[in-house]
């Protein structure tokens, strides 16, 4: 199914289209908002990339480390504040 999308563009670009009759407007814009499509999807896969590496590198950060105590570098902390 076909779908119609409309836009508003200013008076002298509407002018200057009309100087180009040759030109299908109907598939440039179809054009460019499939292209706009693919940049928004392929950014956001590298954004899902780079959210599971974060994940990854967390959780290697985040297993426990023998011999680091943190309540006992929490309270250490928290004496030097005073």
């Amino acid at each position: 199914m076909v779908e119609v999308v409309s836009a508003r563009v200013d008076e002298e670009t509407r002018r200057r289209m009309r100087r180009l009759p040759h030109v299908n407007w109907s598939e440039v814009v179809r054009n460019a908002i499939q292209e706009k499509i693919r940049d928004e999807e392929k950014r956001h896969a590298v954004d899902v990339a780079k959210i599971r590496e974060a994940a990854r590198s967390t959780d290697t950060l985040r297993r426990k480390h023998e011999g680091w105590d943190s309540i006992k570098e929490i309270r250490d902390w928290r004496e030097k504040r005073q």
